[in-house]
């Protein structure tokens, strides 16, 4: 997706009408007649906007199966995906990467590999001598099994990652890292050391992956 293809449909998502058009349809087709109803716009205006709507590629229009009279519109959903320039995805083992590879590192790579299926692993640039209590209560809450994890440092890491991933700012500022790596800052939950900021820290990383994952 080009960048001026990306700009017009961000341009024509600009205007309260037209935006919550899409959230209408994000969930159902519907007749123009529906939409003018529900969202209080004239005909000949409504028009517009799906005409603007259509030419950005964000929405499509077709004759009904039933009564050939009738029109429908839908979502075209993978336009909306397409509103941001993903990352290519690794096609090789992730290491995700923090301090202590005690609680962000660990749940990150749990959750990777849950969600992905993909290989995963995780490491410290100061390793603690075992995984957090905090961190293993959260991930056996997401339904993940932290009990067999240990700690381990980056230097000991004997594969080489497709793409490696700091989780946590004092390793990302301390490691230099390369041009390719990516970095997610997360708080570390140690300092609260609430089970809410397991859980927090947790979510912020599910939402990340499950955002990678839902423009594959």
């Amino acid at each position: 997706m080009d960048i001026e293809t990306r700009a017009r449909r961000h341009a024509a998502l600009g205007d309260p009408v037209r935006l919550s058009l899409i959230d209408d349809l994000s969930t159902s087709d519907r007749s123009p007649s529906e939409l003018s109803k529900r969202h209080a716009v004239p005909s000949n205006l409504l028009a517009h906007h799906l005409d603007v709507l259509e030419q950005a590629g964000l929405i499509g229009r077709f004759v009904s199966s039933g009564d050939a009279r009738r029109r429908y519109v839908t979502l075209l959903h993978r336009a909306l995906a397409e509103l941001t320039s993903p990352a290519p995805l690794p096609s090789g083992p992730v290491l995700f990467v923090c301090t202590h590879n005690s609680a962000r590192s660990q749940i990150a790579a749990a959750i990777w590999s849950k969600t992905t299926g993909s290989p995963t692993s995780s490491a410290g640039t100061h390793p603690a001598s075992a995984v957090h209590p905090g961190a293993k209560a959260a991930a056996a809450r997401a339904g993940l099994d932290l009990s067999g994890a240990t700690p381990r440092s980056i230097e000991a890491v004997d594969f080489e990652p497709a793409i490696v991933i700091t989780v946590c700012d004092r390793a990302h500022e301390e490691l230099d890292p390369e041009d390719t790596w990516w970095h997610w800052s997360t708080p570390d939950p140690v300092i609260d050391g609430s089970p809410e900021a397991f859980d927090n820290a947790l979510a912020s990383l599910q939402d990340r992956i499950d955002a990678l994952e839902n423009i594959r």
